[in-house]
């Protein structure tokens, strides 16, 4: 699976589910902090936090536990549903990548200037 994930999936309406969601739960699940996770991210807290809060309230289950109380007792973990939508998200990348990675040689051979990928 490519390190990028470009693949963003519109669920609902205006809910997508995309490669910046998918590494904040990442983050969210290796370090078990959201301030943590967000920092890492280079992204503000405020933001993280409203987008685990939009993702919890989109389905039936929290994605994202979060329990309040500082450094000593608070922290976030992703509930059952949350590594379900994850991995479901990882399984969608990589049918999508192995679908048009045909179409994708095609069109890399049309690129100017490499010339190694014009004789393939």
């Amino acid at each position: 699976m490519s390190d990028d994930r470009p693949i963003r999936l519109l669920l609902s309406g205006e809910l997508s589910f995309g490669p910046g969601k998918a590494e904040l739960l990442e983050k969210i699940d290796a370090l078990g902090s959201l301030q943590a996770a967000a920092a890492e991210m280079e992204m503000s807290y405020m933001k993280a936090w409203k987008m685990v809060k939009g993702l919890n309230e989109r389905f039936r289950e929290p994605l994202v536990s979060l329990q309040r109380g500082g450094k000593e007792q608070g922290g976030a973990a992703l509930t059952e549903i949350g590594h379900k939508v994850l991995a479901l998200y990882r399984e969608a990348v990589a049918a999508a990548e192995k679908a048009s990675s045909p179409v994708l040689r095609k069109m890399r051979r049309l690129l100017a200037g490499d010339e190694k990928n014009s004789s393939s």
